[in-house]
């Protein structure tokens, strides 16, 4: 039974019927379709979390992975809690202007943070807020630029080559600090 039941299936397959024999069996490249680009189910949803604390904003990074590029924001505390979505234009914090970004698509990213702490070191500001981390060539990211900081809040606005999935979550460490994480796939 099981010999003819391999063979119904081959011969089902091969003629171009569903195994239901309701309709045509899927093309192999639709199968294939249905596997996620790196595993990744990400989403491009707004990804959010409470905020629990805000520590002093002392760097901004970023790197390159096979599936994704990596913007890191390094605190000197506890990491707070996030507010990270895609906008049709990235407002600067206190003005609300536009911050003018290159990309097909636009996150705006805003976490809770000290703007001076208790010993008057003062939130980290890139040599040129506008192209606060070099991302010149990368496959996915654009531009980041620091949008502001105002009522403590930072906003930073990162400019990517399309609409693609993200993820945003927070580490501890180094030492006493911690880090924000955005990571913006390569592809759906």
């Amino acid at each position: 039974m099981k010999r003819a039941s391999r063979w119904l299936v081959a011969v089902a397959t091969t003629a171009g019927i569903g195994l239901a024999g309701i309709g045509p069996a899927a093309p192999a490249s639709a199968q294939s379709a249905a596997a996620p680009y790196c595993g990744i189910y990400w989403g491009s949803l707004p990804k959010t979390a409470n905020p629990h604390g805000a520590g002093l904003l002392t760097n901004i990074r970023a790197g390159q992975h096979s599936c994704y590029d990596r913007l890191v924001f390094d605190l000197d505390g506890h990491a707070a809690g996030y507010r990270v979505q895609y906008v049709d234009h990235v407002q600067a914090d206190g003005s609300g202007a536009p911050v003018p970004l290159r990309g097909g698509a636009f996150l705006q990213i805003i976490f809770p943070a000290t703007i001076v702490d208790e010993y008057g070191h003062f939130s980290y500001t890139a040599p040129n807020p506008a192209e606060a981390v070099d991302v010149t060539g990368w496959r996915t990211f654009r531009q980041v630029a620091q949008a502001g900081a105002f009522e403590g809040q930072v906003t930073i606005g990162l400019g990517v080559r399309a609409r693609l999935p993200y993820r945003v979550f927070t580490l501890d460490g180094p030492g006493d600090g911690s880090r924000l994480v955005v990571d913006v796939a390569h592809q759906w």
